[in-house]
């Protein structure tokens, strides 16, 4: 049985969502709120690999996350961090319009989007926001 990385085209295919994912929540109007989240932590720089590394793991590739920080728990990478509804859901608009520009499409991909949907709705919480006016 093929992970499900190899099934939606391999590292490369994930590498082009993800740099494209982070391309439109830097430049779409309805992301701007969302950066609040990112410029508190790393940055969007910073993010970008950790995504990658995150998410070929996620797929059953390589667990590049874990090896760098030893685990690929959601919840504790995400605890001090404020997720709404809405940032969940702009989260999931943002990653289903790369997958569509990226051309990713099928039973495997919808698998994945069904997953990533489920676990981003998952990570809303009650965590005090600390929003910050983004220019």
């Amino acid at each position: 049985m093929m992970a499900m990385l190899d099934e939606i085209g391999g590292e490369e295919a994930v590498a082009k969502i993800v740099t494209r994912f982070y391309d439109l929540m830097e430049t779409l109007p309805e992301a701007h709120s969302f950066h609040r989240l990112h410029f508190r932590g790393h940055g969007l720089d910073h993010t970008r690999t950790e995504q990658l590394n995150f998410m070929i793991g996620f797929l059953v590739g390589r667990q590049y996350y874990r090896e760098k920080h030893g685990h690929m728990d959601l919840h504790e990478i995400h605890a001090h961090v404020p997720i709404r509804d809405e940032d969940a859901e702009v989260w999931l608009q943002t990653w289903d319009q790369a997958l569509s520009e990226c051309g990713a499409s099928g039973e495997d991909v919808d698998r994945m989007r069904s997953i990533v949907a489920r676990v981003a709705r998952k990570l809303v919480n009650d965590v005090p926001d600390w929003r910050l006016d983004v220019v």
